[in-house]
């Protein structure tokens, strides 16, 4: 993952939202386990996902349109967040102290399932991030820890030492440049590490790209990357970053939409400390990043790839 590995209680806290009864519970064995208490009890089963859509359908619920609002039913909550609900109809069901603990019974049994088939999937594609993030790291040991895994760019702690490097070197200028990947959550929420881990990837080749062999590129966050750029002529900043947005703009994707917001300033007194720039590079880059949001048709084509 971009950002680091979510720890496990964390994700299983939070991915719940994201799933659908379908993913959760095999509907069909659902359906023949209710079809049977059914046969026993005279009760019919209308089995709902969060938002009220018909799953499971055991008697006559013709015409009947679930509101999960006012009228949830039987809520089935997995991790405390409702997943589904369960509506009920028999002939004197709420009298009967029997169907009333049968059906209690029945909402617990689904809870518990769900939350086992949960967990087994979440642990599972945890297990499978954690190797990736060992393999990675395995690969930043035998590149003498210089390069980070994603991008073959310096990793963050790389970057900072060539930074105190040129501090002391007295070098002046020295441009410094924040650049950072526009809406990368959305496109991570929506499509997935793999998906937003290549908006990562395709920044880092167009900074690359576009770099002059001594420019000094750092991924210095999950979608942050900083550039140094020593003895910069008047302008060569603006113009590098002008060309980071043009290639952005032209990168063309079913799915994704790469923008990038950048901001720029420049050593010119040996005193100043580059960490220190580095932040207020930081800070001017988070003007352009709520220019280019609020300019018109940006939001909309975000949401391209969702169409």
């Amino acid at each position: 993952m971009a950002f680091g590995l979510v720890p496990l209680e964390k994700r299983l806290k939070e991915n719940i939202k994201n799933y659908r009864l379908a993913l959760l519970f095999d509907l069909e064995g659902i359906k023949s386990y209710l079809e049977s208490i059914s046969k026993v009890s005279g009760l019919e089963f209308l089995l709902t996902d969060r938002h009220g859509e018909k799953a499971v359908c055991i008697g006559d619920f013709q015409g009947f349109v679930p509101d999960v609002v006012n009228e949830p039913g039987e809520k089935i909550k997995i991790i405390n967040r409702t997943v589904g609900h369960l509506y009920v109809k028999g002939k004197n069901y709420e009298q009967d102290e029997m169907l009333l603990k049968l059906v209690k019974t029945i909402v617990e049994q689904l809870a518990v399932q769900g939350h086992k088939s949960y967990c087994y999937i979440e642990t599972s594609i945890y297990a499978d991030e954690l190797e990736e993030k060992l393999e990675k790291e395995q690969y930043q040991v035998k590149h003498g820890e210089k390069e980070d895994a994603l991008t073959s760019t310096l990793n963050s702690t790389y970057f900072d030492n060539r930074l105190k490097v040129i501090d002391r070197s007295g070098v002046v200028p020295v441009a410094v440049i924040s650049v950072n990947i526009n809406d990368w959550k959305f496109f991570n929420d929506n499509f997935g590490d793999e998906e937003s881990d290549r908006l990562i990837q395709k920044t880092a080749d167009f900074l690359k790209e576009e770099a002059k062999p001594e420019y000094v590129i750092g991924r210095c966050g999950g979608d942050f990357f900083s550039i140094l750029i020593p003895m910069a002529e008047d302008g060569e900043a603006e113009d590098y970053c002008k060309r980071i947005k043009e290639r952005c703009s032209r990168f063309e994707d079913d799915k994704l939409v790469l923008s990038v917001a950048c901001g720029t300033v420049t050593k010119t007194n040996v005193e100043e400390k580059l960490d220190k720039l580095l932040s207020d590079a930081e800070y001017e880059m988070f003007d352009d990043k709520v220019s280019i949001k609020n300019a018109p048709g940006y939001r909309e084509s975000l949401a391209k790839g969702l169409k």
